[in-house]
């Protein structure tokens, strides 16, 4: 690792522990339905779309009639958006006259933009109208994105709450956070990105001609305004097809570093939200403190991987652009205006905050580089994970990991007053195991069907780490993927289109179970045995739990995948 990258993650990293309290602040406010500074402006917006909607936001909702009316709503957007699709060739703000989108491919990104999972099968630019685009897919950015923060805000009041019946309101929690939260902040990133070169506009693509007198289209299109949302929603789906690789989506090294932190800055918020909501702003650091180690911990090992190349490549005499000091690293797959270290940094930043964007190509990765993006969705996506999304999945680990601690001192295990008792982790297990069914499952009949293996471009244990990441990416909702994969198919639309809906709803409503539960519980008081949730020993105790946890369930398969293609790539074999 060369010192400037060494200097820049520590730079980002300060960067969002400083913007971590302001968030986590504002949110609270928000969410408290304390004054803020937008409450001129916004509480009569509000208003309104309550009154246009029917519903009273001010009603206290139990665990079950939240999770259906998020399961209603979101239900709704999905068929919304799967008939914008079939139906685009007749809708208008469509220069270009795109035709339908297949079937499959429909029904696999609406259900991969209502989850927030934004797996793209296809190439955008060619294939979605600016109406698709704009109404369709960045309306879902915002739709997807304030369900993961209202589930986490649910999940907080649940700890917070004494006796109570309710967890909130779901229209009051994903109204807010679209107008208090997402809106602002999308609208000034959108400008920035303008001033720094990112196209906004609507017009159709451009046909110019090349050097060598060969015509090539020059696609447009409002890309500024979803490239905002995509990364502080964590969506990762781009306007085009080379996502944030694509000069008019990432122009510059200045565009690159803004985008890494809108990717982080709401979901690192949340662990601050947590601590003030429940009385205890140390847990939230605690948390936050064991997703930092983690982060680091995965963005030093692919910064290595990649900085150290491939031998085979370095017997050849490929050597590393000079961009990167001529180490002999890997530059295979990478932006020059980025290089190696920008991209090792951005694709741990995206895998751990499943946001799916992506700068570099995750496929040309060294086997170690690219394990580190497939194992961190495969937590769980917690390492700051999704908005909202990183925090209730946390959630879980600290729900087990209070559990074990428990057991090691012989008493009920407490977390912040309440009880744990055995069916919060019953119901934590049922979320970890529906998880890992859904990428486990569907890899192995991926692995032995015709219809899976045909897609596949690379053989041996990298065609297994293809349809692994594809799976690991659906499920954990993160979205991006090995490109040698062919997933555009009816096969891998389908399964990926389950696979994504699993790993979203099916998984969430045992979280919202063990809230209510909690809700409902009253508070005892901290007592000499009562483990503190409040340091070190916690945020390592809790790391730990999520290592352990991953590496019984998926080490296997990445056994025969990245790690036995690192050993043969030593003993010179390609694939």
């Amino acid at each position: 690792m060369t010192t400037i990258n060494f200097v820049e993650i520590l730079v980002y990293l300060a960067i969002i522990v400083a913007l971590t309290p302001l968030m986590g602040g504002y949110m609270k406010r928000v969410f408290s339905g304390e004054r803020t500074f937008l409450d001129p402006v916004l509480r009569p917006i509000e208003r309104a779309i309550y009154r246009a909607c029917g519903v009273n936001a001010s009603q206290d909702q139990g665990w079950v009639d939240w999770t259906v009316t998020m399961l209603i709503v979101n239900a709704a957007s999905l068929v919304i958006l799967y008939a914008m699709q079939r139906l685009q060739q007749w809708l208008p703000f469509n220069p270009n006259k795109f035709g339908p989108v297949s079937p499959d491919s429909s029904w696999n990104t609406a259900v991969s933009f209502t989850t927030n999972t934004n797996w793209q099968g296809y190439s955008g630019e060619s294939t979605m109208s600016h109406l698709t685009q704009m109404a369709g897919l960045a309306l879902h950015n915002f739709l997807s994105a304030a369900t993961g923060i209202a589930i986490a805000v649910a999940v907080i009041r649940g700890v917070a709450r004494e006796k109570a019946k309710g967890i909130g309101n779901f229209w009051f929690d994903c109204t807010r956070s679209i107008l208090w939260v997402l809106l602002p902040i999308s609208l000034v990133a959108a400008l920035f990105l303008v001033s720094r070169g990112v196209v906004q506009n609507f017009r159709a693509d451009v046909v110019v001609k090349t050097v060598e007198g060969v015509e090539q289209k020059i696609a447009q299109g409002p890309v500024a305004s979803q490239e905002a949302i995509k990364e502080l929603g964590t969506n990762g789906g781009g306007f085009f097809n080379a996502n944030s690789a694509h000069p008019y989506e990432n122009p510059t090294p200045g565009t690159n570093f803004l985008e890494m932190i809108l990717i982080f800055a709401v979901g690192a918020g949340l662990t601050n939200t947590l601590g003030r909501m429940t009385g205890s702003v140390r847990h939230g650091w605690a948390v936050f403190g064991a997703m930092a180690l983690m982060f680091l911990a995965g963005v030093f090992v692919c910064e290595w991987a990649e900085q150290k190349g491939n031998p085979i490549h370095q017997k050849l005499g490929v050597a590393a652009a000079p961009t990167d000091g001529g180490t002999g690293g890997n530059m295979e797959g990478k932006e020059v205006r980025f290089g190696i270290g920008d991209s090792a940094l951005f694709a741990t930043i995206t895998t751990d905050a499943s946001c799916g964007a992506i700068n570099s190509w995750h496929d040309s990765f060294t086997p170690i580089g690219g394990l580190v993006p497939m194992a961190n969705i495969a937590t769980g996506e917690v390492i700051v994970g999704g908005v909202g999304a990183g925090l209730y999945g946390m959630f879980l680990f600290i729900v087990l990991a209070v559990f074990i601690a428990g057991l090691m001192v012989g008493r009920t295990p407490e977390y912040l007053g309440k009880k744990i008792e055995a069916h919060e982790v019953k119901l934590a297990m049922l979320s970890v195991l529906i998880l890992t069914l859904c990428i486990l499952g569907f890899s192995a009949a991926a692995a032995v069907l015709p219809a899976g293996l045909s897609s596949l471009n690379n053989r041996g244990p990298h065609g297994l780490s293809e349809i692994l990441y594809a799976y690991i990416s659906g499920a954990g909702n993160n979205g991006s993927a090995f490109a040698g994969l062919n997933a555009n198919t009816p096969f891998w639309n389908t399964t990926l289109g389950f696979d994504m809906f699993f790993g979203r709803f099916f998984m969430l409503i045992p979280i919202l179970g063990i809230a209510g539960s909690l809700a409902a519980k009253k508070k005892v008081p901290e007592s000499a045995g009562t483990f503190p949730v409040t340091g070190p020993i916690f945020s390592f105790l809790l790391v730990s739990v999520i290592v352990i946890v991953g590496a019984l369930t998926f080490f296997p398969a990445f056994s025969l995948g990245p790690i036995v293609e690192q050993l043969l790539m030593k003993a010179g074999t390609l694939f």
